[in-house]
């Protein structure tokens, strides 16, 4: 019997700090035991199974499939979103929204933070993000060299202008080519201070936001000028790439795809983003599947946001 008392009263103690809402002052006052002694005997609730904490899932949203997605790709966080069809348009915008509110409730302070500057999802996350008062980031830093069409690289100054204004940041934009001519184009344009200057930051980068791409461009990079030819999109096929982030390439296991190809890249690399703090990434959508796996297996990314579609299936 000494035991059910035992229990009994750490029960009673466990009811009136989780249900009553008493303090453990308040408790060890009206029992007239030490405020020690409650303690211990709410952690002893817990371990007796007493009191067990429940979190119920709010309508909306896929804790079974983030922790799939967490357990499988070993991520510090996935962030999936409902979508009511499996289609792109709806599922930026979804993700857009998602990712805004993560970025707004987890940056911090003087951060650098580095944005793939031509993805239409992360436009979304821009569009969504509230003006930041009381957290300042130190510097936007644009992660890839301008589109080729002009109209193209005034998309991407301005969405990195917007982001670095929305978090009171200094925008360092890269006023290059994304893909250039030749490896020895790229060397000319890297002789300028200015292009110097804002790649330089590429090291110092606590937190990249990038997309993650297919092999086959989308529309939309499709029509900006700036994308490799037909012929140099079969060579990537045959070479096993099933994605890119910022024009590198990889395979389904996650292991760069070398070719020449990337010589005439401007712009972040694979092993500058492994040096961030934070790497989040935002992608989905059916065609974008193999280009999301592979991409976690390269053992950048730290936060996934992404649909339930896409979600169910990297987990299946």
């Amino acid at each position: 019997m000494g035991r059910i008392n035992e229990l009994r009263l750490i029960a009673r103690v466990a009811q009136m700090y989780h249900v009553e809402g008493r303090r453990q002052a308040e408790i060890a006052e009206t029992l007239r035991m030490s405020q020690a002694t409650v303690s211990r005997m709410l952690k002893r609730a817990e371990q007796e199974g007493i009191v067990r904490t429940t979190i119920i899932p709010p309508p909306g949203t896929f804790a079974d499939l983030e922790q799939a997605l967490r357990d499988r790709y070993n991520l510090n966080e996935a962030i999936v979103v409902d979508c009511s069809e499996d289609r792109d348009g709806a599922i930026m915008a979804r993700i857009g929204e998602a990712a805004a509110h993560f970025l707004e409730v987890t940056l911090q302070a003087d951060e650098v933070i580095g944005v793939s500057s031509w993805s239409q999802t992360i436009l979304r996350m821009v569009d969504n993000i509230h003006p930041m008062k009381a957290t300042k980031a130190k510097f936007v830093v644009q992660l890839l060299g301008g589109m080729g069409e002009p109209a193209a690289q005034t998309h991407a100054t301005q969405l990195i202008a917007r982001f670095a204004k929305l978090t009171g940041s200094e925008a360092r934009l890269l006023l290059v080519q994304g893909i250039t001519s030749s490896r020895e184009a790229k060397l000319v344009m890297l002789s300028d201070p200015m292009v110097r200057g804002t790649m330089d930051l590429f090291g110092r980068l606590s937190l990249a936001v990038i997309g993650i791409g297919a092999v086959e461009p989308s529309e939309l990079l499709s029509r900006s000028g700036n994308v490799f030819s037909r012929q140099e999109l079969a060579l990537l096929n045959e070479a096993g790439a099933v994605g890119e982030i910022s024009f590198r390439f990889f395979d389904h296991q996650g292991r760069l795809v070398d070719t020449p190809l990337n010589e005439r890249v401007l712009g972040v690399t694979l092993d500058d983003l492994r040096k961030a703090d934070r790497v989040i990434a935002l992608a989905g959508g059916e065609t974008k599947t193999a280009a999301i796996a592979g991409a976690l297996k390269l053992g950048l990314i730290d936060v996934l946001v992404t649909d339930k579609f896409s979600a169910a299936r990297l987990t299946a």
